[in-house]
């Protein structure tokens, strides 16, 4: 049976390549909870980000493209078996993410005290992490708040009026728009912590 012939298999091969890759390259010793935390953060989160760029670079100019094409088959198809599987998985990608960024924070504090505490109030040596668990939190609630409740109603998932789609949309866009751009900036932080920052 091939793997590769279905998600599942493809992601479990890809957990057992790694782990194979750990105890090939690794060095001797207990497993490390930080750099395990930031392996499954950054897994998660690219997931979470890789569709937010999929939803904005992609998905709205498609469906746009396709409202206007009065010969083509239309936006229908993307509403009724894209987007909500996508979304399904950009939401939950997103909590995955916010969970196992605060996992990490707390595996990475060696000192007395908590290390979410110690980014979240921007403590010596958490500034940048800090800004980015900042960032990062605010588009989580984004997502839950403005995006999700909005598409429903996008995608006929809840009642709602013409006039109520139209401001659903805007309310959406504008605030997958502002994930867009605090994606940024919050990736900076998140390797700045380890790395500086490029200037």
């Amino acid at each position: 049976m091939n793997p590769l012939k279905s998600i599942t298999g493809t992601i479990v091969s890809g957990i057992v390549l790694a782990i194979i890759i750990i105890f090939v390259m690794g060095r001797e010793g207990a497993i490390n909870p930080w750099y395990f935390w930031v392996w499954v953060h950054v897994l998660v989160g690219i997931t979470w980000i890789g569709l937010l760029y999929y939803f904005n670079f992609v998905q709205v100019p498609a469906q746009a493209a396709a409202t206007a094409d009065s010969d083509g088959p239309g936006p229908a198809a993307i509403g009724k078996y894209v987007a909500p599987r996508a979304l399904l998985w950009f939401r939950w990608a997103a909590v995955a993410t916010w969970i196992t960024g605060a996992l990490a924070l707390e595996a990475m504090h060696t000192a007395d005290g908590s290390g979410f505490v110690a980014a979240f109030t921007f403590q010596e040596g958490y500034q940048a992490i800090g800004m980015g668990a900042w960032l990062g939190t605010i588009m989580l609630f984004n997502v839950w708040v403005l995006i999700w409740p909005n598409q429903k109603k996008v995608l006929g998932m809840v009642e709602a009026s013409d006039a109520e789609k139209g401001k659903a949309k805007t309310i959406a866009l504008m605030a997958s728009r502002t994930n867009t751009l605090l994606s940024i900036p919050m990736v900076l932080g998140m390797i700045a912590h380890g790395h500086g920052l490029p200037f």
